[in-house]
């Protein structure tokens, strides 16, 4: 059996990886590492969660540490493109705990947050740079990064570059990049545009890969539940009813319904928090820290945290919507059984969403067992349950609308003034249906969260099984 010690690491790179536990390298980093230590070329085809970060984290210390050098004002020698702010941040922490012997300096530049720490970051230099490429390039145009002494570039999760619609700003980078370089490309899957991409940037590559491209990780039970799009937040009310589903991710199509459906979890007692692009730096990094704390049960987020959640313990995946990219469904379901664990993937599919299953299964090559869950007698008095406690929700417009009328009314102030603030002689009637569509409605139980346990049949389908 391969070890670190046998893949040419040196002392410190191997004392920091006993003190985390580490013994053995997974496939893609017994692959790669020696790979990157010759100083090759490497497109690396790779599962999310098989510890792509550190089959590149490594060597690049290594070859850092054998070749000292004060890092470049306003610069880098390193640098290494994130799709999110999640995932940059991840990457970064694991530079620091890998290379925590060895003194090298690591910064993170990604857009949400203050300018300043960034820009005096780089104006002192720093050896090991990641970043997101929106918040890079206004740096560059800024004229206070200068790119031009790096000589590792990493492109990690090159496919959600491709989805995200970064290959633009990465071409403008890679342009003020020396041509002399070592180049390292990974991606779990391997779109036409981003094998093009590829054989741009790298020169006489090796590859290393150890699974098919867009293929699960097969220690993950996969399952679909068919369900009525409006009885979906029952069924997962009733999954959460399982005390084996200890720490939930949920995905969702879009922000506002990641906000509705953790609102709906707290409102029947599951403690939940959602995550999107619409969050703040500073949200979305309490709701991760408390759902890897385990303060929170479960953490609704959109595709944007799809590969920027690095949580070992995540019990199960929930696809509340389908996603619209057929590839995104493996990096969802890859933030569980990650660390050698076992996970359960669920996805709640309703009769308008076949098809996107179908692309899914076409895109995996395989079939995922299904069960019927449409017209279940146990769903319809959850939701009877849920009509006569739970307020009923109102849109975002329906809301506006009436803030306006009370706004109106009062004939006070202005038209856009008073949509917003329900402002005017009608400004307490008006505006608090403003108020609360504007945040999202959050909903309440008359007499406090509705016991989910009470609620469930005597006997019910296991979400195991």
């Amino acid at each position: 059996m391969t070890t670190f010690k046998d893949l040419g690491l040196v002392k410190p790179l191997l004392t920091a990886l006993s003190e985390e536990g580490y013994e053995t390298p997974t496939p893609i980093q017994a692959l790669a590492i020696p790979t990157v230590l010759e100083g090759r070329d490497l497109l690396g085809i790779a599962q999310t969660g098989t510890g792509k970060t550190a089959a590149f984290a490594l060597p690049i210390l290594q070859r850092l540490a054998a070749d000292p050098r004060p890092a470049p004002r306003r610069g880098c020698r390193v640098l290494v493109l994130s799709p999110t702010r999640e995932l940059a941040s991840q990457i970064a922490e694991s530079f620091r705990v890998y290379g925590r012997h060895m003194g090298f300096s690591v910064a993170v530049v990604f857009g949400g947050v203050k300018y300043g720490p960034q820009v005096r970051a780089l104006a002192a230099g720093v050896d090991i740079l990641v970043a997101t490429p929106g918040r890079l390039i206004d740096h560059i145009n800024e004229k206070v990064a200068n790119l031009g002494a790096v000589e590792v570039l990493v492109l990690d999760e090159a496919d959600q570059m491709l989805d995200l619609g970064f290959l633009p700003p990465i071409r403008r980078i890679v342009s003020t990049l020396p041509k002399k370089r070592q180049n390292l490309f990974f991606s779990a899957t391997m779109p036409t545009e981003i094998g093009k991409l590829a054989s741009e940037l790298l020169v006489n590559p090796a590859q290393a890969s150890v699974t098919p491209a867009a293929t699960t990780v097969a220690r993950i039970s996969q399952q679909v539940l068919f369900v009525e799009t409006d009885r979906k937040r029952q069924l997962l009310a009733e999954l959460f009813g399982d005390a084996n589903m200890a720490r939930g991710l949920i995905f969702t199509r879009t922000k506002r319904g990641a906000d509705r459906v953790a609102k709906y979890l707290d409102a029947v007692g599951v403690k939940a928090d959602s995550i999107h692009g619409d969050k703040s730096q500073g949200q979305r990094e309490r709701a991760l820290a408390a759902f890897k704390g385990g303060s929170l049960r479960a953490l609704v987020a959109t595709d944007i945290a799809a590969r920027g959640i690095d949580v070992d313990a995540v019990s199960h995946v929930v696809n509340f919507d389908l996603p619209n990219v057929p590839e995104s469904y493996v990096h969802r379901i890859g933030r569980t059984a990650r660390a050698g664990a076992d996970g359960v993937a669920i996805s709640l599919v309703a009769d308008d969403e076949r098809g996107l299953l179908k692309d899914i299964q076409k895109v995996t090559r395989q079939t995922i067992p299904s069960f019927d869950r449409r017209n279940c007698r146990a769903l319809g008095a959850l939701a009877a349950v849920d009509k006569a406690t739970l307020p009923p929700e109102k849109t975002p417009q329906r809301a506006a609308q009436g803030g306006g009328r009370g706004g109106n009314g009062g004939g006070n102030g202005g038209p856009s003034r008073n949509r917003r603030t329900g402002g005017g002689g009608g400004g307490n009637g008006g505006g608090r249906p403003a108020h609360a569509g504007g945040q999202g409605g959050k909903p309440r139980a008359s007499n406090g969260p509705r016991p989910i346990a009470a609620t469930q049949p005597a006997q019910r389908w296991s979400p195991v099984d």
